[in-house]
């Protein structure tokens, strides 16, 4: 499989935080934690193949993702980076740290696991029809605390958020909704497969050394807390934390908090982002 270029943001200077999204996603997603960790580090946030505007139009498996991201690497000259990642970002992260241990120093694990799964109920059409008006309405008007209580609540969005603030619509409208519009078919594809076939990484990750932070929604329908949980268990070196009255996109809900964890955990691991 050929490499795909990656589009790909840097920000900041210092130690590199290499940042992968989820699906559906882009390096733009990542900002709640770009813009903070920048301050301090120099993070590197590509869009993955088939994602924003690291577009192909051939298919592709989600192994070819690790492909793409060890060339990024080179490019760079990265020899060694935490990486950071949510949701398949996170899956991502753990098969960079098997595939490449000598470049990876730590992992920020965000709503993702080894072996994941979900509980999300059957979706029925008023589902679709009221997250597309809420959706519409949000990106026309962010925050609408109207369009939150008639639409969002009703939406697909409670399955994704917990907390129906303005703050977490502002990130809908402003990073969510573009990210979905430019995730390609074939990355889709590629995710799916991976998932049909049983993901499961679990057998492995006891390899994973580096210390590693889990953070999980409590609520979270599409890769629940207990699996999250589960992973970390079976990593060697893992803190986990778990934020009540959130789901999936809990970096969005409460990202103060999240933040402050992570600014906490680098202070306990300082050789993550080397420090030490």
């Amino acid at each position: 499989m050929k490499i795909v270029r990656l589009n790909v943001s840097v920000q900041g200077n210092g130690f590199p935080i290499l940042c992968l999204h989820g699906h559906p996603g882009s390096g733009r997603s990542l900002s709640v934690f770009t813009q903070h960790l920048s301050k301090r580090f120099q993070t590197i946030s590509p869009d993955l193949r088939g994602y924003g505007n690291s577009q192909t139009s051939t298919n592709f498996e989600i192994t070819d993702h690790l492909t793409d991201l060890e060339a990024l690497l080179h490019q760079y000259q990265i020899q060694r980076c935490l990486v950071l990642g949510w949701s398949l970002g996170g899956i991502l992260a753990l098969e960079m740290a098997l595939r490449l241990p000598q470049h990876v120093t730590g992992l920020i694990l965000i709503a993702t696991a080894a072996r994941p799964w979900g509980n999300h109920p059957p979706i029925s059409w008023q589902d679709n029809l009221y997250t597309g008006l809420a959706s519409i309405l949000n990106r026309l008007n962010p925050g609408w605390q109207w369009n939150i209580d008639t639409f969002g609540q009703r939406s697909l969005y409670r399955y994704l958020i917990q907390r129906h603030t303005p703050a977490t619509y502002h990130y809908l409208a402003q990073e969510a909704m573009p990210a979905y519009l430019q995730t390609s078919r074939q990355a889709t594809r590629a995710l799916s497969n991976a998932l049909k076939r049983g993901y499961n990484r679990l057998p492995d990750i006891d390899k994973i050394q580096c210390p590693c932070l889990v953070l999980a929604g409590a609520c979270d329908r599409h890769i629940t807390a207990a699996s999250s949980q589960e992973t970390a268990h079976h990593l060697p070196n893992a803190e986990w934390h778990c934020y009540p009255t959130t789901a999936h996109l809990f970096p969005w809900e409460v990202p103060n908090q999240v933040l402050a964890d992570i600014d906490n955990w680098l202070q306990r691991y300082p050789h993550a982002v080397g420090e030490a």
